[in-house]
């Protein structure tokens, strides 16, 4: 062991390294900050809240190429302009799986 790495084993005691450690990046976290409100009290600030997320979809992400999304988007715009206010491009993806016929589908894709 060279001269400096004694050094530093004899700076750095164990027991306190585990300390220091425990208490400071394993330990449980501290309340929130208090915050004044406009009468000088102190008050807990709301923690938020976590939603159970849905369980009948799941959010994806797919590559296209941007003349695809420019079509898509297009299509999308047409459809809102004749009067289908809520047409998404997922909606519009939904309603095209539903009317493919994947016989019809060439080998190459």
């Amino acid at each position: 062991m060279t001269k400096k790495a004694r050094a530093i084993d004899e700076m750095f005691d164990k027991d306190e390294v585990q300390d220091v450690l425990r208490d400071s990046f394993y330990a449980p976290p501290a309340d929130p900050p208090r915050r004044r409100t406009r009468s000088g009290q102190t008050s807990k600030r709301k923690r938020k809240t976590t939603k159970a997320r849905p369980s009948h979809y799941d959010v994806i992400c797919i590559s296209m190429y941007k003349e695809d999304l420019a079509r898509l988007d297009e299509k999308v715009r047409a459809l809102k302009d004749s009067g289908h206010r809520k047409m998404s491009r997922s909606a519009l993806i939904r309603f095209a799986l539903d009317q493919v016929d994947l016989t019809k589908l060439p080998k190459s894709y």
